[in-house]
């Protein structure tokens, strides 16, 4: 059976629905919503595993509505328009009912992909719902907010999640089949993280993974599960793993390596924002001074990425991935703040020199503020030798000019100006 148990165990009805009681439970808000025969267009907030998409679904089933989902890392503006053009001049297609249209992760479209909804909902052509793990109010435009009503959803609790368990093992065709005794639930419990897919996906690999009788305990749970979290768990270690292999290809200088994790990422989903961002540091951090011009580009990747959404963004995300893996690299302004931060934990706040400190006024000017201050550009070449520290830390070298082109021409440069006092 290829189908994944998540899927097989997906409700059929409202009433096979666990959780979110305070959205359709008897007196639910969204229960209230059906009675009285609207339904408007709508964000579901929640984590991951809540129940979402399914939700979704139930709504167009009981509203007997066409269905329509689009994924927000595979899809564009062009197939946002041709659902819209289907549900406008379909010609009977969809009879008298408009259809609903379900769009997940919709915090990853761009402004541009989110505003091209916008007439849609506004006519009621079609009823939006929208599914995301990130606040709203951050990452759905104003406009599109205001058009839709903001329901949240809740990690699903212990007693939920165990007769989801139960549900699986009595109900579902393979697992029925099958001698299975839960004696322990609590890591089982607590890698779901109130996740129910992640649930599933979990119990469904343990059972696969062990002779008949199976009995699962804790142990058995962690040493299962850890062994294969990459079948079933892209946002937990396996996560931090696949951005740190990225990280240090682009590190290494390996193009190569860098492109495999960043398209390794994509396929799991994650968060482009998160990997533009994490370029944007990797471009001071790891090469730095020694190329300026590639945190110009990651900054320019980071706002494109913003515009553009999924699937475009994944083109200037691999642009700057390989740039910033075949760039000299330096970490010296990293080390540099490290080391400056260091010393002020271990000095405390220290005097300014009198020639430093501001003298806006008169008296300031009379208690010695700004006095021997010389203005460098009266000087020639613009520079006068002075001390710039805290007498305490006179002579103190914070900034090392690493082995690179760049840094070795402003290694020069310094001694040009310093002399032996920046003789590195």
């Amino acid at each position: 059976m290829n189908t994944p148990l998540a899927e097989r165990m997906r409700p059929k009805s409202l009433d096979e629905y666990v959780g979110q009681e305070h959205l359709v439970g008897p007196a639910g808000t969204l229960t209230t919503i059906l009675k009285s025969g609207n339904l408007p267009s709508m964000i579901l907030w929640g984590p991951p595993g809540t129940g979402k998409t399914t939700l979704a679904r139930l709504l167009a089933t009981q509203k007997e509505r066409p269905f329509y989902q689009l994924s927000a890392i595979n899809s564009g503006v062009k197939e946002i328009r041709e659902i819209l053009q289907k549900a406008e001049h379909g010609g009977g297609l969809f009879t008298n009912k408009n259809p609903l249209l379900f769009i997940d992760e919709i915090h990853r479209f761009s402004k541009s992909q989110q505003d091209s909804l916008l007439g849609a909902v506004e006519k009621g052509s079609v009823t939006l719902i929208g599914a995301t793990t990130e606040n709203p109010s951050f990452e759905v435009i104003n406009a599109l907010l205001s058009r839709c009503q903001v329901y949240s959803l809740n990690p699903l609790n212990k007693t939920q999640l165990q007769s989801i368990i139960k549900k699986a093992l009595k109900k579902d065709a393979a697992l029925s089949q099958k001698k299975i005794e839960i004696l322990e639930d609590e890591a089982l419990l607590k890698i779901s993280g109130g996740d129910a897919r992640k649930l599933l996906s979990a119990l469904e690999l343990i059972v696969n993974s062990i002779p008949e009788p199976i009995k699962i305990d804790n142990n058995v749970v962690l040493e299962k599960v850890q062994t294969n979290m990459a079948m079933f768990d892209k946002n937990g270690d396996l996560h931090y793993d696949i951005i740190s292999a990225f990280i240090k290809s682009i590190r290494g200088s390996d193009p190569n390596g860098a492109v495999y994790w960043l398209a390794r990422m994509i396929a799991g989903g994650e968060e482009i924002k998160f990997i533009a961002r994490r370029m944007l540091i990797l471009a001071s951090e790891d090469i730095g001074i020694a190329n300026p011009t590639a945190l110009v580009l990651a900054n320019n990747t980071f706002q494109a990425v913003n515009v553009l959404g999924f699937p475009e963004a994944r083109i200037p995300l691999s642009q700057c991935a390989i740039y910033l893996a075949c760039s000299e690299k330096s970490n010296t302004a990293y080390m540099a703040i490290n080391k400056a931060q260091k010393k002020v934990e271990e000095t405390g706040d220290l005097s300014v020199p009198l020639p430093l400190r501001n003298a806006p006024t008169k008296l300031m000017k009379e208690l010695g503020h700004g006095k021997e201050y010389q203005y460098a550009h009266d000087h020639l070449n613009s520079f006068v030798e002075m001390e710039f520290l805290p007498k305490d830390l006179e002579g103190q070298h914070f900034y090392e000019p690493g082995e690179n082109t760049k840094e070795s021409q402003l290694r020069k440069f310094l001694k040009s100006r310093w002399g032996e006092k920046y003789n590195y």
